[in-house]
């Protein structure tokens, strides 16, 4: 009997893994949540502060199937998409900058940079599965 509860229990403690695995393999959907943000310029201390202080939008959405990155004030698209058992990297260009998104594949935080030739921002934040019917 002690056998059978320590099965049901690796059994339990093991599905959610699974499932959220693939709910960050890059085939659905993301909506995900900008908590903190860093800008850094030459010569110059970095700076802590919320994204929205740097002109980051607080919410993106991932599309995956469209290959883009919506924010509150505009559509990003993804240039290029590399995959590894562990991460998802996203890149493209928006207002003169380049930027990176790098998304955990287990637990969906990510940290993305935007930079150019004057500074850099990094921006954390963790993401989650848009529901099914919001996709669209």
């Amino acid at each position: 009997m002690r056998l059978c509860q320590y099965i049901v229990l690796l059994v339990v403690m093991f599905v959610p893994f699974v499932s959220a695995a693939e709910e960050f393999d890059g085939s659905v959907a993301l909506i995900c949540f900008s908590s903190e943000a860093i800008d850094c310029v030459p010569g110059q201390p970095c700076v802590e502060g919320q994204p929205e202080a740097i002109g980051a939008p607080q919410f993106l959405r991932i599309n995956f199937d469209k290959q883009e990155i919506t924010g509150t004030k505009r559509t990003s698209p993804i240039l290029r998409m590399d995959k590894n058992d562990d991460q998802i990297h996203l890149y493209g260009t928006e207002l003169n900058l380049g930027w990176l998104l790098t998304l955990d594949r287990l637990t969906g935080h990510f940290s993305a940079s935007l930079v150019n030739a004057e500074g850099a921002f990094v921006i954390f934040g963790a993401c989650t599965p848009l529901a099914p019917l919001l996709e669209k």
